[in-house]
């Protein structure tokens, strides 16, 4: 009798594909609403997610893959600079009440930059890591716990949360600012 392989519900790629699914939603939820109360528990939920999401990647997940695959397109690279900007992005949305003039631009900027993230993650470094050796369910009970670990006891504040904190936010955007003091030169009117 033929046996075929089964995924466990907790394999590698499955548990961050999962995750994916998850904040994408909360970003089409985002793009729906027209309340400020949503709007913030929205952003609340995808900061949560996606910070414990960055940080069981960071840990686990790409470190396996920069043992075992071959990267020579600098995939990888380019996955921990995205991580790095959103990370930026996260912090400054955590420090704001969500009243300010820009918070919707950040947060849907946030979205743009990880549904970008996702694209490259899954039809690039998913393709590539399951030519690897890796155990992807063992490697996923890892994350999974790991993801348990952080959900339970939170994240502790990275670099760029770091960062943040010591040189604070921009409650509003350069531009709305600069408008206060700049006129800008106007066609004269033809009668």
């Amino acid at each position: 009798m033929l046996k075929l392989k089964t995924k466990s519900r907790h394999e590698a790629m499955r548990i961050l594909k999962a995750d994916h699914d998850k904040v994408k939603k909360l970003f089409d939820r985002f793009e729906k609403t027209d309340s400020d109360g949503e709007c913030k528990e929205i952003v609340r939920e995808a900061c949560a997610e996606l910070k414990v999401h960055a940080r069981v990647e960071e840990e686990i997940f790409y470190p396996s893959l920069r043992l075992s695959m071959d990267d020579k397109a600098g995939l990888l690279d380019e996955a921990d600079e995205e991580h790095h900007e959103a990370k930026i992005l996260l912090a400054e949305l955590e420090l704001m009440s969500g009243d300010e003039d820009n918070y919707r631009a950040k947060f849907t900027v946030l979205s743009e930059n990880v549904r970008h993230h996702i694209k490259e993650e899954e039809g690039e470094i998913f393709p590539k890591a399951r030519k690897t050796s890796i155990d992807f369910d063992a490697l996923g009970a890892q994350m999974h716990a790991r993801k348990e670990e952080l959900m339970m006891n939170g994240v502790e504040p990275d670099a760029e949360a770091q960062m943040v904190a010591g040189f604070g936010i921009s409650r509003q955007s350069p531009s709305r600012r600069a408008q206060k003091t700049f006129t800008p030169p106007l066609r004269a009117r033809k009668h």
